[in-house]
């Protein structure tokens, strides 16, 4: 007999992840392992049994202290990964985006001295209480709608001191919420200003002094770069990720986000764990990527924020046989907290279908931000970590625009709904 602390029945279906290889690529990320009139159990955390509700009643028993929920033919899937992210920032910038509107482009803004740099200042001189409160208002919101594990990057500082201090506070955010966090090294997301047109200057900063650092401290489990024009070029990218490698770090890229830089050329190169963006990317590169094994982590929420007429080569990416994984690219230029409003981008804008935007929004995800061991899978002995929405099946929540999980579980804890 099987003991847990908390059972959960009445479900039409769960989407377990469990069938394929990690990650999962082409007609293997429309596999999402279904079971119909299905039952989950916890116990210290972990899932416990996973199968129909009928095999539920002969195998399962509740504790005397435990509890039991009945969903009323509501749907489940793992709690959903966001592999990409810029949470952790000061202020905001919502003046930016009547600019927008008015036709001012991202470089433009930046140029002026507005965009990320106004973000950077911003941050400089918020107070790592400030910092933190602010970041997990946000994580709150995300993990309400499902989100359980996620990447954050640094890269709002853009000094040595300033940058160590970001990946310091990253492990306390969402601690309350026990949300699963990855950090990630982005002293490489613009040039500062100290450093203007000396950005191979500030590259050696961080080869020589920065990354040392971050990699001796274990500060981060990836480092990651901007490749673009006015940021950083594929020389310099590929100068920083190779750094970032010997030293035994994960590496990743912003990559063709506006034009073709060269970033996904070096991603493919150096086998990075994955490039991102990836808007303008050529078939060439496509296929570069898919025979590197790159997963390309898309954001399809991002053009329409930057106001273009792109959209993220979801349809593309998975044509060529390109393992493909979402996230929301949460940051002052793209404010999104919903990963269930990603999915649906993901499908509508994308052509991902809703069973691959779920893939990518899951096992992909995890496999891309190095959690494929934890999360991403609804499996006997992970971490029990579900979204239950009250769709009419799991297909259904890309389906609905911004859908909103009934219930939010982390190690088998309920998250308190927002």
């Amino acid at each position: 007999m099987i003991r847990a602390d908390h059972l959960i029945v009445g479900l039409s279906e769960v989407a377990t992840l469990t069938s394929g290889p990690i990650p999962r690529t082409g007609p293997a990320m429309r596999k999402l392992s279904l079971i119909d009139r299905a039952a989950v159990a916890f116990d210290e955390g972990r899932f416990v049994f996973v199968g129909t509700e009928r095999g539920a009643r002969r195998e399962v028993r509740v504790r005397s202290t435990g509890t039991e929920w009945d969903a009323a033919g509501a749907v489940a899937v793992p709690g959903l990964v966001d592999a990409h992210t810029h949470v952790l920032f000061a202020g905001d910038r919502h003046d930016e985006l009547a600019l927008k509107i008015g036709g001012a482009s991202y470089s433009e803004i930046a140029a002026k001295g507005g965009g990320m740099y106004s973000t950077v200042e911003a941050t400089r001189k918020a107070s790592a209480a400030s910092l933190l409160a602010q970041t997990d208002r946000r994580l709150a919101r995300m993990a309400s709608s499902g989100t359980t594990s996620l990447e954050v990057k640094s890269g709002y500082a853009l000094t040595h001191a300033g940058e160590l201090r970001l990946l310091e506070l990253i492990p306390r955010i969402g601690r309350s919420l026990g949300l699963r966090v990855v950090p990630t090294f982005l002293g490489a997301h613009a040039i500062p200003r100290e450093f203007t047109a000396r950005a191979d200057a500030y590259i050696d900063l961080l080869v020589r002094r920065t990354l040392p650092v971050v990699a001796r401290r274990g500060l981060a489990a990836f480092c990651d770069v901007f490749c673009e024009p006015g940021f950083f070029s594929a020389e310099q990218s590929e100068r920083l990720l190779s750094a970032a490698s010997a030293l035994g770090l994960g590496t990743k890229i912003h990559a063709e986000e506006f034009v073709v830089s060269g970033g996904a050329a070096v991603a493919a190169r150096l086998g990075v764990r994955s490039a991102d963006h990836l808007i303008e990317a050529t078939e060439t590169d496509r296929l570069a990527l898919a025979r590197a094994g790159v997963t390309a982590v898309l954001l399809p929420a991002t053009p329409v924020a930057s106001f273009t007429s792109k959209r993220s080569p979801g349809r593309e990416l998975v044509d060529a046989g390109v393992p493909v994984a979402l996230g929301t690219d949460l940051s002052p230029n793209s404010w999104i907290e919903s990963m269930p409003l990603v999915l649906s981008f993901a499908s509508y804008l994308a052509r991902l279908t809703p069973a691959e935007a779920l893939t990518a929004a899951t096992v992909n995800a995890a496999h891309a931000i190095g959690l494929s061991a934890e999360s991403g899978q609804v499996a006997l002995g992970r971490s029990a970590d579900l979204a239950v929405f009250d769709a009419g099946s799991v297909e259904g929540i890309g389906y609905r625009w911004g859908a909103v999980p009934v219930r939010v579980y982390r190690q088998g804890k309920l998250i308190p709904s927002r």
